[in-house]
């Protein structure tokens, strides 16, 4: 009998926790201000974690929030001409999308394949 994971399957478990709520706060940042500071606080403090493929969700976590911050400013900027209005949709789109895609590999204790991606990663 073959008790090998399969090659998808990681063979031990990898704590993912922190990762984890760095997403969930980023996501609730949506509706709470500032938890995506405390967030990106995290990912700076936790960055050179021994396991490559989390060290590549703190990056792509850094990227979000400093990428996001952009978008945002940019896009208040631009309500007073109401094309700021589309931009902040925009943001919001693309931040459920970077944080979705993370919670994925994450869980498939993967790295981001493009951690240093301007879009979707």
């Amino acid at each position: 009998m073959n008790n090998s994971l399969p090659p998808s399957q990681p063979e031990h478990s990898i704590n993912t926790t922190t990762p984890s709520i760095i997403y969930a706060l980023y996501l609730a940042n949506i509706l709470i201000p500032f938890t995506a500071l405390i967030g990106v606080i995290m990912a700076y403090v936790n960055k050179q974690d021994d396991h490559s493929f989390i060290q590549s969700h703190y990056q792509f976590q850094i990227r979000t929030f400093w990428i996001g911050l952009l978008y945002a400013f940019i896009g208040a900027l631009l309500t007073l001409i109401l094309i700021g209005w589309l931009l902040l949709l925009f943001y919001v789109v693309w931040l459920i999308i970077r944080c979705v895609k993370g919670f994925k590999y994450l869980s498939e204790q993967q790295p981001i394949p493009n951690p240093t991606s301007w879009m979707f990663g």
